[in-house]
């Protein structure tokens, strides 16, 4: 049965990986599918955050991704990712004041191939997790076909959405992570860090959960559902 969650397939002039590099993008390509129909308690989800040399998706590179696992209902502090993407030119310096990811730091990345490769490895084939998906996804997937030749659509929970859609009643004042963590009392210890940005969504996901509960949507399809739910809603006003 084909992969209907991920749908990867080689993309056209992909650059030349090693025998190495190959085996293992194949590798996690052969890794079994995540049950989207399972609770929480029963799964594994990343939470992801990147960190970008500006927000026009178009023209504006990878330089990090944070992320942090949600395993069986707790956030799994050793079960995380912090990488820095090699840069040919670093980002400006008003860029680096945001994210504080030096030149040097940046110069002295991984290698994309090898730092897309080991986020492939670390995330599996479980659901992902953001806040804002559209930008995050963006940049990942490009970076995917950029690097590896690799197109895919990962299942991915927007807690953009998923918020607003359990508390209706606050989606009109809360349109940021920073509203929401600051409405459950999650601090945030490096605001732009993306390993840090990555663990306050996971600490808001977790918060979501009672009402996710409440509604009987606590698996990938419940949430999947709630966003759905969302969006037809704010696209009728």
């Amino acid at each position: 049965m084909p992969d209907m969650n991920w749908l990867t397939r080689p993309f056209g002039g992909a650059p030349r990986l090693n025998s190495d590099q190959a085996r293992r993008l194949e590798a996690w390509r052969r890794l079994p599918d995540a049950d989207l129909k399972v609770g929480i308690d029963q799964s594994r989800y990343v939470v992801v955050d990147v960190e970008t040399s500006g927000l026009n998706l178009d023209k504006d590179k990878l330089i990090a991704i944070g992320a942090v696992a949600v395993v069986e209902g707790r956030i799994a502090l050793a079960d995380s990712l912090d990488i820095v993407l090699q840069q040919d030119t670093p980002s400006t310096k008003e860029n680096v004041l945001i994210h504080g990811i030096g030149h040097g730091a940046q110069c002295a990345g991984l290698p994309p191939a090898e730092g897309l490769l080991a986020f492939l490895e670390y995330i599996g084939k479980s659901p992902l997790v953001a806040y804002h998906v559209t930008f995050d996804r963006t940049m990942i997937c490009r970076a995917l076909r950029t690097h590896l030749g690799l197109k895919c659509r990962p299942p991915w929970v927007d807690l953009a959405h998923v918020a607003p859609a359990l508390y209706p009643e606050l989606a009109r004042q809360y349109n940021g992570l920073d509203n929401w963590a600051s409405h459950f009392g999650i601090i945030n210890y490096a605001r732009h860090s993306a390993l840090a940005d990555a663990l306050a969504t996971s600490e808001l996901f977790l918060a979501l959960r009672p009402q996710l509960r409440a509604r009987q949507a606590e698996s990938f399809r419940g949430m999947e559902y709630l966003e759905q739910e969302r969006r037809m809603r704010a696209n009728s006003f």
